[in-house]
């Protein structure tokens, strides 16, 4: 008896990227959309096409490339979004329009203000601005896991009939729990009369820790699509995580009664491009994509899984990707080999002058250690792409940072500001304290530093440290990120590439303020 199709829909590049800090370009965006291509995602969620010009067009731009993909924007139940969204998916090869209107009491009275007719009238109104661009409409009624469930199946029965051909049960504030959020599917399957003319789906935050969890106990009740994101990303506590689902469907097809098309080899190459590009490092203990997720330090688990594997590990490590990122790459590589490996992990340069610039800072860092990973390369590529968009207002030139025992640490350095040298030394508790003091007595910004994190990425003493920055300055939150061998290096690259950002006059795709 063959399996059900899960539909994996993936909301990286539109719920993931509304974290503080995790906008996305134009360029990156096209990056993950690849990468989600090659993993085999059914839905590829790319934005909110009404949010900004540069959604709109970053949206559009992921419709024109993908093609075994179905490309889906996000919509309000309002005509503007709508029609916004339907003309930013209409070069897809498979285009999806996703609109939703809030139908809890609470969100109905204090956000919209509107009485439940008027909600009803609205969505199905959505629903048919929607048929004018495509037959695959999606409808979430949002903050679904605290609305009435009366009043979910009227107005459920009348999108269904007005055309939606996907219903997605949102727990937008995570409130619910798995028993719960399974029967509320399921009693919805069965009280709606048209409901076998839709597929049910789910979209579950994780503010309790259960977004996971919920989405799978909703798949246990018939719902045979999950929205999700890599990593988990998302908005306060983040989503489901799509690695999670995955592969908790894939190993315990003993309980679930379907599966997903998902290539699991590439989960993990697909963790490491969005953390590289959100600048969200991925927690050591993540399940699946985490750097000790098949890591055995017990010797009686290390004995075990010596005599046999399956003792201690209930999936393999190489099924998601983790025996797949070693790079057969040095100083003494040419340029054939290096395009080829930049294609083969989904890096498209758009032109022979990138490649060039790329290929350069290739061979630097080639020689300054000895082995290259891809996720080398994608922190090689991420920089460059950062420097390029924005346009670097200020450039780091030099650095000398100092740092002895029973001395003050103290930095050196030269930063340059739209072409201008200017020369600043400071000192701080400890050398990158000093460094950035430095850049703020050379800035003068103002920012407010929310975040300061390190992460090795690759292993070994010559691995390169990313670094990312997050800044705040009048409301508007920023990632800078920044990559070398020098950890301090690293740490003045990311502070100097979120003032870039913070100085920027260019729209950020989802400019978050």
């Amino acid at each position: 008896m063959s399996k059900e199709h899960l539909i994996i829909f993936d909301t990286t590049m539109r719920d993931g990227e509304q974290s503080p800090g995790a906008s996305m370009t134009r360029e990156e965006k096209l990056r993950i959309a690849r990468q989600l291509e090659r993993m085999r995602v059914d839905v590829i969620e790319a934005g909110f096409p009404a949010a900004s010009e540069g959604d709109f067009e970053s949206v559009k731009a992921v419709a024109s490339i993908i093609k075994d993909s179905t490309v889906c924007g996000l919509a309000r139940a309002n005509e503007h979004d709508v029609r916004r969204c339907g003309e930013a998916v209409k070069p897809a090869s498979s285009p999806r329009v996703h609109t939703f209107i809030a139908t809890s009491p609470i969100h109905m009275e204090k956000k919209l203000r509107m009485e439940p007719s008027q909600v009803i009238e609205q969505a199905v109104r959505a629903v048919k601005w929607a048929r004018e661009y495509t037959d695959n409409i999606e409808f979430s009624p949002e903050d679904a896991g605290r609305s009435d469930s009366d009043f979910l199946c009227r107005i459920l029965e009348r999108v269904i009939a007005a055309g939606a051909t996907t219903i997605n049960i949102p727990d937008t504030v995570g409130y619910t729990f798995p028993e719960h959020f399974g029967k509320l599917i399921r009693a919805l399957r069965e009280r709606i009369p048209n409901s076998d003319k839709v597929v049910w789906s789910v979209h579950c935050h994780n503010d309790l820790g259960l977004a996971v969890a919920n989405s799978l106990a909703a798949v246990l009740n018939g719902a045979r699509q999950v929205e999700c994101t890599v990593n988990g990303l998302g908005e306060r506590a983040g989503n489901a995580a799509l690695e999670e689902i995955v592969m908790a469907v894939r190993t315990r097809q003993d309980i679930f009664p379907c599966d997903t098309r998902i290539d699991s080899s590439q989960i993990v190459p697909a963790s490491r491009l969005v953390s590289g590009v959100t600048g969200f490092p991925v927690q050591p203990n993540k399940a699946i994509v985490g750097a000790n997720a098949f890591a055995h330090e017990a010797g009686i688990h290390q004995d075990g899984v010596i005599k046999s594997r399956d003792t201690y590990e209930i999936m393999r490590a190489e099924d998601v990707g983790w025996n797949a990122n070693r790079l057969v790459l040095g100083k003494h590589s040419g340029r054939n080999a290096f395009r080829q490996r930049l294609q083969e992990i989904g890096i498209m340069l758009e032109s022979e002058e990138a490649l060039n610039v790329a290929f350069k800072r290739f061979k630097e860092l080639a020689d300054k250690k000895h082995e290259i990973f891809d996720e080398d390369l994608q922190a090689l590529i991420t920089e460059e792409n950062l420097e390029q968009v924005e346009n670097e207002h200020y450039r780091l030139v030099s650095l000398t940072a100092h740092s002895e025992t029973g001395e003050q640490p103290f930095a050196r350095l030269v930063v340059s500001e739209d072409g201008a040298e200017r020369h600043a030394e400071a000192r701080g508790s400890g050398p990158v304290d000093a460094t950035f003091k430095a850049i703020e007595s050379v800035v003068g910004s103002g920012a407010e530093l929310l975040l300061y994190s390190v992460n090795n990425i690759t292993t070994g003493t010559d691995s390169q440290g990313e670094v990312t920055v997050r800044l705040s300055k009048n409301g508007r939150i920023v990632n800078g990120q920044g990559a070398d061998t020098d950890i301090v290096v690293a740490s003045a690259k990311a502070y100097v590439n979120a003032l870039n950002k913070l100085h920027s006059k260019v729209e950020r795709i989802n400019p978050q303020v």
